[in-house]
C-alpha cells in the first residue's frame, strides 16, 4: 500500500482539525452499509483524541485516510471496544482498515491489559479481522450490561430487533477478546508441546 505513505500514530490535540471529516465518514460508511451506527459529535472525536484513546491514519501530505476510537465500559473498566473504525473512500481495499484495527487492539491492549475487548458488527470484513485479532463469536449475554453501551445502539435501524429480544438478539455479531481465555490457551499449547517433546525423548 502506498497511496502517499499512509502512517497510523495515537491521535492527540495536534489532529483536532480532522474531527468534522471524521465524523462525516463515519455516518456516511453507516449509509452505504445501510445500518445504524452510534452517531458521535466532533467534540466527542476531540476527547478521545485529548485522552490518547484513538488512532488515526495519515498521509505524508497530511490528509485523513481512516480513524478508529477506544470506548471502556463497565465501573471497572473491565469492557473495552474498539468504535468508529472507518476508511475514507479513496483508500479503502488496500487493507488499510485491518491495520488500523490492529494498531488499535494493541492501543486497548496497553491501556486496558486486563480488560476485555468486544464489538459487534454486521461487517464481514471486521468479523474477519476480529477473528484474526483473537476475538470470539459469542452471545449478547457475554458482553457488557453497561447501559451507556446499549444506549449506544439507539441511533442503528436494527434497535427495534435488540430491544423486542431484551438485548439477546439483532443483526450484528458479537465478538469477544477475553485475555484471561488467550493465557489459558497459551498454558495449553505449552503443555501439549511439552508432552509431545517428552514423548520423543527431547
Amino acid at each position: 500500500m502506498d497511496k502517499n505513505k499512509v502512517t497510523i500514530v495515537t491521535a492527540s490535540q495536534e489532529h483536532f482539525k480532522y474531527a468534522e471529516k471524521i465524523c462525516e465518514t463515519i455516518e456516511d460508511a453507516a449509509k452505504i452499509r445501510g445500518t445504524g451506527i452510534a452517531k458521535r459529535k466532533p467534540e466527542y472525536i476531540r476527547s478521545k483524541m485529548r485522552e490518547g484513546k484513538a488512532v488515526i491514519a495519515l498521509t505524508s501530505d497530511g490528509r485523513l485516510a481512516g480513524f478508529c476510537y477506544i470506548e471502556s465500559w463497565g465501573k471497572e473498566k473491565n469492557y473495552v471496544a474498539n468504535s468508529g473504525l472507518i476508511v475514507v473512500p479513496e483508500f479503502r481495499e488496500l487493507g488499510l482498515g485491518k491495520m488500523i484495527k490492529k494498531a488499535a487492539f494493541e492501543l486497548s491492549r496497553k491501556k486496558y491489559p486486563h480488560a476485555k475487548l468486544f464489538g459487534i458488527t454486521t461487517s464481514p470484513a471486521v468479523m474477519k479481522i476480529n477473528y484474526q485479532l483473537g476475538y470470539r463469536p459469542v452471545t449478547f449475554a457475554q458482553l457488557t450490561d453497561d447501559e451507556e453501551f446499549w444506549k449506544g445502539c439507539e441511533s442503528c435501524v436494527n434497535f427495534d430487533i435488540l430491544q423486542r429480544t431484551n438485548r439477546k438478539h439483532c443483526l450484528c455479531t458479537a465478538m469477544l477478546f477475553d485475555p484471561e481465555e488467550k493465557k489459558k490457551n497459551k498454558t495449553k499449547e505449552s503443555e501439549v508441546i511439552n508432552e509431545q517433546k517428552s514423548s520423543v525423548g527431547l
